[in-house]
């Protein structure tokens, strides 16, 4: 179901490393909601954390969205820009009595409480009436009774009394904590909805206590379910592939990733599993967002951007393809031609893009080790080889059809299998036991280069021959 009234949404991401699968499953979400509504999003960049922040990873967030295929209405904006606003709400809220000055430290607050005492700030400083000093952070007088947040995808939470302590809303520095900023942010820019991460509900009603303080509507909240990895454990970036630039060096393609990301969380009611961008906007809903942890599966990824390739146009399948190939390309004069050659044969070989220079490499440079080759090789291959040899000397034309009615018939007359037959050819022609048709290969290879390749192969093993022994005198 659509929104009734236009959404104004905002994605705010740290820039405190690469773009993670999460934050891009958070934006899509956030930029669906805006689009079907005839809204707006914000981007802001949360980077008053000084200490992690680091240039290259706002850039890097910029790069990926873009690549994602995804926008923004409004921004960005900087925090970094507007500490100073920050910091004379927090001190307004000192003045109206709703803020204090506390000098209290993680040793003198342990020293207080007794063995045994849950975690947490004790309120000793309250009633002290202290000022603004060095080693003072200033912190919010929360208020007594429970504290509710109406969760979009959890429906209510609720916080019982004194479960969130007096928290820190402006350190000794003088720095603005991120609670503070998003909520003053989130006023600021009349944000009516925010969807983030599952990690930031614990925070959610200290949002909802500031909201009521600096007297700005609440907006709805709604946190999206935890990814997690086969072990069901959340996805880290010390253990799991979690980079969307990594997935894009890899060859994965935007339309994919987005259409599955989209699925980690959101059931769209039927058994449909792929969607364009444009379908999302109108199939998308929150309402058939779940709480479950979402299955970040790799295969499943996988089986979406090989759909996705395989699905292509071969032009644009060329297009998308020769940054992965033109490496490999250099120095070759007829490497175009043989490109567009082999192109569409190995479209729907490969899941990602990064396969291709493995598995068409042989076409524009060859230079392996016989010696590994030969070892790959069965007894009797070489008589194999040898037939190949003389049957392709003579086949005319040397073109796919025909290469294979020759190596059949080769079968035949040596008593073998046609795959038997081809699997020592294989080697020889492309160094590799599985890859793209061998014949339509060694069309393009042409008859001088693939006699050469044999002959190549059959030397290495016959230098592997233990010469004969002199007979005894």
């Amino acid at each position: 179901m659509s929104p009734s009234h236009p959404e104004r949404v905002r994605f705010a991401p740290s820039p405190t490393g690469f773009f993670h699968v999460g934050s891009a499953r958070t934006i899509l979400y956030n930029w669906l909601l805006a689009r079907q509504s005839n809204g707006a999003m914000l981007l802001r960049i949360d980077d008053t954390d000084t200490e992690r922040n680091r240039e290259e990873w706002v850039d890097g967030i910029y790069r990926a969205i873009r690549w994602l295929g995804l926008d923004w209405d409004e921004g960005p904006v900087r925090q970094s820009t507007r500490i100073d606003h920050y910091q004379a709400i927090a001190f307004d809220l000192f003045e109206r009595g709703l803020a204090y000055w506390c000098d209290c430290t993680r040793e003198t607050l342990d020293a207080r409480k007794p063995p045994g005492t849950p975690p947490g700030y004790d309120g000793f400083c309250r009633d002290r009436k202290l000022s603004q000093g060095p080693g003072r952070a200033l912190r919010f007088r929360v208020r007594e009774g429970e504290i509710v947040v109406n969760d979009l995808i959890r429906s209510q939470v609720i916080f019982p009394a004194g479960a969130v302590e007096d928290f820190v809303i402006l350190k000794s520095s003088l720095a603005p904590l991120y609670v503070l900023a998003n909520v003053i942010d989130d006023i600021d820019f009349s944000i009516t909805t925010v969807l983030r991460a599952e990690e930031h509900l614990p925070t959610t009603p200290k949002a909802v206590l500031l909201h009521e303080a600096l007297g700005g509507p609440l907006p709805r909240f709604g946190h999206l379910p935890v990814l997690v990895n086969e072990q069901r454990r959340k996805l880290s970036k010390r253990r799991d592939r979690v980079a969307v630039e990594d997935y894009r060096q890899l060859g994965y393609l935007p339309e994919p990733m987005i259409n599955y990301l989209a699925l980690l969380g959101w059931n769209p009611g039927d058994d449909r599993e792929f969607f364009t961008l444009d379908e999302l906007i109108h199939a998308f809903s929150l309402e058939r967002v779940g709480h479950s942890p979402a299955y970040f599966d790799e295969q499943r990824l996988l089986h979406f951007n090989k759909t996705y390739i395989a699905s292509l146009s071969a032009q644009e399948f060329a297009r998308i393809a020769r940054p992965f190939v033109d490496p490999m390309m250099t120095g070759s004069t007829d490497g175009d031609e043989r490109l567009a050659q082999i192109l569409p044969e190995v479209q729907t070989r490969i899941g990602t893009l990064s396969e291709l220079p493995a598995m068409i490499g042989f076409l524009f440079h060859f230079s392996p080790d016989y010696d590994e080759l030969a070892d790959r090789l069965r007894a009797g291959d070489d008589h194999y080889l040898k037939a190949v040899a003389d049957v392709l000397a003579v086949t005319d034309p040397f073109d796919s059809p025909t290469i294979e009615t020759s190596l059949r018939t080769a079968a035949e007359e040596l008593g073998t299998s046609l795959r038997k037959l081809q699997a020592p050819v294989r080697i020889a022609i492309t160094g590799a036991p599985i890859g793209p048709p061998l014949f339509h290969s060694m069309a393009i290879l042409g008859r001088d280069e693939c006699l050469r390749r044999i002959q190549a192969l059959l030397e290495a093993l016959h230098q592997r021959t233990p010469a004969p022994e002199p007979p005894l005198p």
